[in-house]
């Protein structure tokens, strides 16, 4: 091998390109560096084990690569760069941003303590014992819809409220079908429910 191969192959190591293609099903993009068209190569998982992650590169995306030996066919990609296309969603050193291509938004602030979900249509949370919200408030601007709930240290309601199927207990009086003792015509009162 000669001098000349030897700088070939050592300026091929490392390099920059953007990715052109992308195989999803067997986890391999195209990437194009300079004038080169690259073979499909892996990119790098952040875990790929019991714990896995699936965050696939996107065509357009800026990344770099490694060339084993130099080799730019037995290249893989070692991460992604920022770029004028796909510039940084953050610009503080104490925030956690992840973004979508649907517009959804993961920002975590760690200055101001708050987590912040926004842009998406549904959220899903199984668990197969329990949800625990410890806070002192939960707040829900709009509906909230449950099959069944069970309030322990009281509380109030405001504005109107319709009932229909099933029974409406009270402190042991079905509210909606009971009757009353002591009932008289005209003005009295009653003396109470049962």
């Amino acid at each position: 091998m000669d001098l000349a191969e030897v700088i070939r192959l050592l300026e091929n190591i490392v390099r920059t390109g953007t990715v052109t293609e992308i195989d999803e099903e067997k986890w391999r993009v195209r990437v194009r560096s300079g004038e080169l068209d690259s073979t499909w190569l892996r990119w790098n998982a952040q875990r790929a084990g019991d714990f896995s992650f699936w965050v696939p590169p996107s065509v357009g995306e800026q990344v770099w690569f490694l060339c084993l030996g130099g080799n730019t066919t037995a290249a893989i990609i070692g991460g992604s760069l920022y770029s004028n296309d796909n510039p940084a969603p953050g610009i503080s050193a104490k925030e956690m941003i992840v973004t979508a291509p649907d517009g959804a938004k993961f920002r975590y602030d760690a200055e101001a303590g708050a987590l912040q979900v926004s842009g998406i249509k549904s959220a899903t949370i199984e668990a197969s014992v329990k949800v625990l919200l410890k806070t002192p408030l939960v707040e829900c601007t709009e509906m909230l819809k449950t099959k069944n709930f069970t309030v322990t240290e009281g509380g109030k309601m405001q504005g109107d409220f319709t009932h229909s199927g099933g029974a409406f207990i009270s402190n042991g009086v079905q509210v909606d079908d009971h009757g009353h003792g002591a009932v008289q015509r005209g003005g009295s009162w009653t003396e109470g429910t049962k």
